[in-house]
């Protein structure tokens, strides 16, 4: 095989799985805000008309889960009743209990007690240094489209535009997996009834050529632009939308692997989110170091158990060391137990609205801390530290 196609998408926030998911990230937030400690497994469903709430919290606080999900529902931008969902005349029922005592005897510090993962599970974080953000190129070029979309619906630039949208990059890669080409773009964004298929067509495709690289398109490259021809009804409207249904889009598109554990509404003594996040930090601090050029990282986790029952590493041939040697040096530069993943990475915080649309990795704001570069020298030492044994 001397090419091979890899396609990934990404989806607007206006997607209904992505309204789901940050009316979930808002509620976490909102709790963390009055609780540092609380304790958060909010789910959200949300249909024409209607949104429903319901999961595990246990909080201190006081908040207005209702107003809260009203509000996000507002900043997406569904604030017309004739799209189909509007923030002011949309129901909202609310289910929430509190987390089951059998789980948080397993995850509450004591004094003679660690704190524990909140489940059992695995867990993965990947990095590649085919992008300067060290994620893979077909996943960063989906945000890259959803993220224009988002600023040409609010700047009014392109007033058609509303809030659902998804878009799909296929790149075309060398055996030696480096990308060489887009092959093909397909975007689906929701608009008004007024505009001609047409407009979308020639700004969409004007957006892609603006955002690519010159020598990444050629004429050659493939576009499906609303191939149905008409994307008006979208939204809660159009699909029913819930929690944690867009992991692929979370994370990196399908070049690395998941291991099925949602993100959203989650706090981080939940291992599904924060371990994810640490593995990516390691993983990626491995790529940054030259120690790798592609870098995947497992870490599996027992109930109420302190720290990984196991770490796995792999580099797909493109490591400088063998990758038994970064398995056990890992855990000399990072504390992936629960409480070690929070305090390194500052996870108690109400970050997490910003997480749930345009991607949980290779972002470059300052909350996420889990794409930060800083134990690269730390690695590095540790590598040459166990080569002198």
């Amino acid at each position: 095989m001397t090419h091979y196609l890899f396609t990934s998408e990404s989806v607007g926030m206006g997607h209904p799985d992505k309204v789901a998911d940050q009316i979930s990230d808002a509620i976490l937030d909102a709790c963390l805000r009055e609780d540092a400690e609380a304790r958060v497994a909010c789910e959200t469903l949300v249909t024409t008309g209607l949104i429903v709430l319901s999961g595990e919290i246990t909080t201190t606080g006081h908040p207005n889960y209702p107003e809260i999900a009203r509000q996000t529902i507002k900043e997406i931008g569904y604030n017309d009743s004739a799209m189909g969902f509007d923030y002011k005349s949309c129901g909202v029922l609310v289910s929430f209990n509190k987390q089951s005592p059998d789980i948080a005897r397993g995850v509450n510090k004591t004094k003679l007690t660690e704190q524990g993962a909140g489940d059992q599970g695995l867990m993965f974080g990947y990095a590649c240094d085919e992008t300067p953000e060290l994620m893979p190129l077909p996943i960063m070029l989906a945000h890259r489209y959803i993220r224009e979309l988002l600023r040409l619906r609010i700047s009014g630039e392109h007033k058609y535009l509303r809030p659902d949208a998804k878009v799909q990059v296929t790149i075309e890669y060398t055996q030696n997996h480096q990308p060489v080409r887009v092959h093909t773009v397909v975007i689906s964004t929701q608009h008004s009834p007024e505009v001609d298929h047409k407009t979308i067509i020639d700004d969409m495709k004007a957006m892609v050529r603006q955002l690519t690289p010159d020598n990444l398109l050629d004429d050659k490259t493939l576009f499906y632009i609303n191939s149905t021809g008409r994307f008006v009804v979208g939204g809660p409207e159009g699909d029913c939308g819930l929690t944690g249904r867009k992991i692929i889009v979370d994370t990196y598109g399908g070049m690395g692997r998941h291991g099925g554990g949602a993100f959203s509404g989650k706090d981080p003594s939940k291992v599904d989110r924060s371990a994810s996040y640490g593995a990516r930090y390691v993983a990626k601090n491995i790529v940054a170091a030259k120690l790798a050029k592609r870098c995947e990282v497992q870490v599996a986790y027992a109930i109420g158990i302190p720290h990984p029952i196991s770490i796995k590493v792999d580099t797909f041939g493109t490591g400088k060391v063998d990758d038994s040697i970064l398995e056990k040096i890992i855990p000399t530069v990072f504390n992936l137990s629960p409480q070690g993943l929070i305090d390194m990475l500052n996870l108690k915080r109400p970050i997490y609205l910003q997480t749930a649309s345009g991607g949980h990795f290779g972002r470059s704001e300052i909350d996420f801390t889990w794409e930060n570069t800083d134990k690269v020298t730390a690695l590095r030492n540790a590598v040459k530290k166990h080569s002198l044994k």
